[in-house]
């Protein structure tokens, strides 16, 4: 099986990164300006939607802020208008991602496709061609591996969901295609298991690198802490989560291994990258994000969004054009001390919580919030959720789904997160449903899935 991959354009994105340097915003600009007006014209002639929806806009207008905003419903929806590729069918491509076997498997021979976790309650796929992937690696390569960064040499080990099309997942697959050397040096371990069996898996290969969500990373790093994982890591990379200050300094503690942060999503793989000052810079010459309030006005620096509208840059065959991301951040308002000039951001993501049950026997398990949303969305087809912790013993789904509708959902989501828990060790779990009610939503416009309870109230 021959992975997608364009070396050639691979080459070409590197040393463009390398003549931007450190980011000149002059530079960047006309790299933006350049890049919007191929993305438009390829959406135009390519996109029977975007051709719609640009009707009456002069094609000579390149100002972002007179385009259409776009969501995810609409674009999965009207699907077969949306791409520029009428071979991509969306029947057949859902067929594809419902197979686990063929993640990382290039889709017509050409393209890397992966699904979106919907947790904004509504999931997506996202096509990549060979020119999109090489600039997502083309920016991981270059600029998250900073020179005072370690490299990524010896053994890399992904932690993280290993049964589905997640872009995490499918991408470090598709690495691992790419050579033999990366084939071995590479490993993935599930964190759907119990994890007394990742901690063994993990001694036994012995990453030298350990890349994961910071709620896995801190579970992780609590197992090293105690003696039970014993693995000494020089580089933690962690991103798909908020990365709060106290899992830093518990990551450090544990290892005193180098932690970087990334921010990315479905829609755009590499978004930002972080410093060896801590701080998140957009990739603003690839990646467009727009800050805007509830009203989908523009924000000043500084201010944190309702959401945030997203251009991507360097895919032409799913155009991505002022897209409502639903994420919250806010640009800062003064260079970066590190010396880069791209824009530095604060993102506001997902804060789901580790929950702590308790076993027959006594024993404490963590349950991690990736496992339990995950086992949610693809064993019961479960999307907009919250489940929250009652006590050591008792867990409370709730959907805001009613009706007949609701109850199967219910009844599904019962069943799964009953099924894995036995896995985990809790056969007398109890899980409480509730459908039709009203979910709600935090600072960054997205309802926290996984609530703990107080410690008072265990």
């Amino acid at each position: 099986m021959t992975p997608v991959f364009d070396p050639v354009r691979l080459g070409a994105v590197t040393l463009d990164l390398l003549a931007i340097g450190a980011g000149a915003p002059d530079a960047v600009l006309a790299r933006q300006r350049l890049r919007l007006g191929r993305l438009v014209a390829a959406a135009r002639q390519g996109s029977s939607l975007y051709r719609e929806r640009f009707k009456g806009m002069s094609s000579t207008d390149a100002r972002l802020s007179s385009f259409p905003i776009v969501g995810k419903q609409e674009l999965m929806q009207r699907f077969d208008e949306w791409v520029t590729d009428p071979e991509l069918d969306l029947p057949r491509l859902r067929a594809f991602t419902a197979d686990p076997k063929r993640s990382a498997e290039p889709y017509l021979g050409k393209y890397v496709v992966w699904e979106s976790s919907g947790s904004s309650g509504q999931p997506g796929i996202f096509v990549q061609d060979a020119a999109a992937m090489a600039t997502y690696d083309a920016l991981e390569a270059f600029r998250r591996c900073t020179p005072d960064a370690p490299r990524l040499v010896g053994r890399i080990a992904f932690v993280g969901v290993t049964s589905g099309h997640f872009a995490s997942y499918v991408s470090v697959q598709r690495l691992r295609q790419l050579s033999h050397w990366m084939a071995s040096a590479i490993q993935c371990f599930s964190i759907l298991q119990p994890t007394g069996a990742l901690v063994d898996q993990l001694n036994a290969f012995a990453p030298t690198c350990l890349a994961t969500y910071p709620t896995v990373a801190a579970l992780l790093a609590q197992e090293a802490l105690c003696g039970a994982l014993q693995i000494a890591p020089q580089e933690v990379l962690t991103g798909g989560e908020t990365l709060a200050p106290g899992v830093r300094q518990v990551l450090v503690q544990a290892w005193g291994a180098t932690v970087r942060n990334s921010y990315g999503a479905s829609e755009f793989l590499s978004m930002a990258w972080e410093c060896q000052q801590g701080q998140l810079h957009l990739n603003a010459d690839w990646v467009i994000l727009e800050p805007v309030d509830e009203k989908m006005r523009p924000l000043p620096v500084g201010q944190a969004s309702h959401s945030t509208l997203l251009t991507n840059l360097a895919n032409t065959v799913q155009p991505l054009i002022r897209y409502d991301l639903g994420d919250q951040l806010s640009f800062g308002a003064k260079l970066c001390s590190c010396g880069s000039k791209l824009p530095v951001i604060e993102v506001e993501g997902r804060r789901d919580d580790q929950l702590t049950m308790q076993a027959n026997n006594g024993r404490m398990v963590t349950l991690l919030p990736l496992a339990l949303t995950t086992v949610l969305e693809d064993r019961a087809a479960v999307f907009d959720f919250q489940l929250r912790q009652r006590n050591l013993h008792t867990l409370e789904l709730h959907l805001p789904l009613g009706g007949a509708a609701g109850a199967a959902a219910l009844k599904r989501g019962r069943q799964v997160l009953l099924d894995f828990a036995r896995v985990q060790g809790l056969d007398s779990l109890r899980i409480v449903t509730k459908a039709g009610a009203t979910l709600p939503r935090g600072r960054s416009g997205k309802v926290q899935r996984v609530v703990a309870c107080p410690a008072s109230g265990h």
